[in-house]
């Protein structure tokens, strides 16, 4: 039984959505929205401010039974008892992660490539998270959008040696995009802009989640 439901990531993207939100609140509204995971993702703000954010983000979910990630940041996780990190090619490697944060953490990997594939099969990660999808303005990909297609061939050759690894579909997925991300091979999608920018988070998490759900019963 994998320990992550990764149907519905929704990430708290401080560059995206704004510091000044109640990234608890957020977090919480997209939670009961249907969210299976929480993610926090901050690249420029100094580290205390981090921590006191990712706080605030854990504390909002307590009672919820939703885990909480953090992006990157080993130390915060650590700091703030988060359940675990997300990492991708440029940060710490996965064994060190797991050697840090144990057993029971949640590690999360991006996978762009075959390369990236590779590293996701070898390493002792919790789920894949294939992407860049689509362009996105959330985030600068230098390599490209890979698209439904590059979304399917990667997810296959993670699937051939690891065919119980959750895998997610990230960058540019909203409502319209979200059933085709799932036929391509997605246990689920990540996204921030489809729930954090819009009107009622909450609502927005549910919609998407209830394709999620529909998309995935269609693919079985």
């Amino acid at each position: 039984m994998p320990k992550v439901d990764f149907r519905l990531n929704a990430i708290v993207d401080v560059d995206a959505i704004g510091g000044e939100q109640d990234l608890g609140a957020l977090a919480l509204a997209a939670a009961r929205g249907g969210a299976t995971i929480i993610q926090y993702r901050d690249k420029n703000s100094p580290t205390r401010k981090m921590v006191e954010r990712a706080h605030a983000i854990r504390a909002a979910l307590v009672g919820s039974g939703v885990p909480f990630v953090v992006n990157d940041r080993v130390d915060v996780a650590l700091a703030t008892g988060a359940d675990g990190v997300h990492v991708g090619r440029e940060d710490m490697l996965v064994a060190d992660v797991r050697r840090l944060l144990g057993p029971d953490a949640i590690i999360g990997l991006t996978v762009k490539n075959e390369s990236d594939a590779e590293a996701a099969i070898a390493g002792d990660i919790d789920y894949a998270c294939i992407g860049g999808l689509f362009e996105t303005p959330a985030k600068h990909n230098p390599d490209g959008p890979i698209g439904i297609d590059g979304h399917q061939r990667l997810a296959q050759i993670i699937r051939a040696k690891k065919p119980d690894l959750p895998i997610g579909a990230i960058a540019g997925l909203d409502l319209a995009r979200a059933a085709p991300a799932i036929k391509a091979g997605a246990d689920g999608i990540a996204v921030i802009s489809a729930i954090f920018r819009q009107v009622d988070p909450k609502a927005a998490a549910q919609i998407l989640r209830e394709a999620v759900d529909k998309a995935l019963e269609a693919r079985r």
